[in-house]
């Protein structure tokens, strides 16, 4: 797996964000179409220093899994002091463009988050339905309220039952009014373990390849 020169933000790339893509080393965008996963981090990964997005991020746990699965990653940065959930429009404008950059498969574009991240991937959902093959918010949580709005989208959420610092209702809540509204939603709670439960989530091969395997297609 390589890390292309996409440290910072090109002027003519339309975005705020610096961000990080991940490619297989033997890539060819004008040969291969892969599927994309998108990730969000957290809070303590705002700002300017881009090498914080790799500290729990998706391209860490694929390194450690030894590069066996053929995708583009895609891990923005978040600028400091703001979330997710300002940046909505924005953020999907980015995904659109690095998927068409890429000649990512768009049938098969995810999007997964942790805690800040994790309320911008339930967002990003619900404002755009239809458009993710797949969601795995990790300790987020939203506006319960608006949940059915993701539809049939599979959403496979994550939460550790002593989180004290996102309640796990908030999860909870989530997958309960989507349930209710026959949407496609499983969720895994760890006992135990508290608001650092993406290390319990991305650590396991199950979820990477879950997200893979997600397609509109099928």
């Amino acid at each position: 797996m390589v890390i292309t020169d996409k440290y910072g933000v090109p002027k003519t790339d339309p975005t705020i964000f610096s961000y990080i893509i991940t490619t297989p080393d033997d890539f060819d965008p004008a040969r291969d179409r892969l599927p994309m996963i998108v990730f969000l981090h957290g809070s303590g990964e705002r700002g300017d220093n881009i090498e914080l997005v790799k500290i729990h991020g998706v391209s860490k746990h694929f390194a450690a899994m030894g590069d066996k699965r053929s995708c583009i990653t895609l891990s923005p940065q978040c600028p400091f002091d703001e979330t997710w959930n300002m940046h909505i429009k924005e953020l999907k404008s980015l995904i659109d463009y690095i998927a068409d950059k890429y000649n990512a498969d768009k049938n098969r574009i995810s999007c997964t988050g942790l805690s800040m991240g994790g309320f911008g991937a339930w967002e990003i959902a619900m404002e755009y339905p239809g458009y993710f093959s797949a969601v795995a918010p990790v300790c987020g949580g939203g506006m319960e309220w608006r949940a059915s709005l993701i539809g049939n989208t599979p959403v496979w959420a994550f939460h550790g039952e002593d989180d004290d610092t996102v309640p796990v209702g908030r999860t909870k809540d989530m997958v309960k009014t989507l349930k209710a509204a026959g949407g496609n939603v499983k969720i895994t709670l760890y006992p135990g373990v508290g608001h650092n439960c993406w290390d319990n989530a991305y650590d396991k091969e199950e979820l990477i390849d879950w997200l893979l395997s997600q397609s509109k297609l099928i």
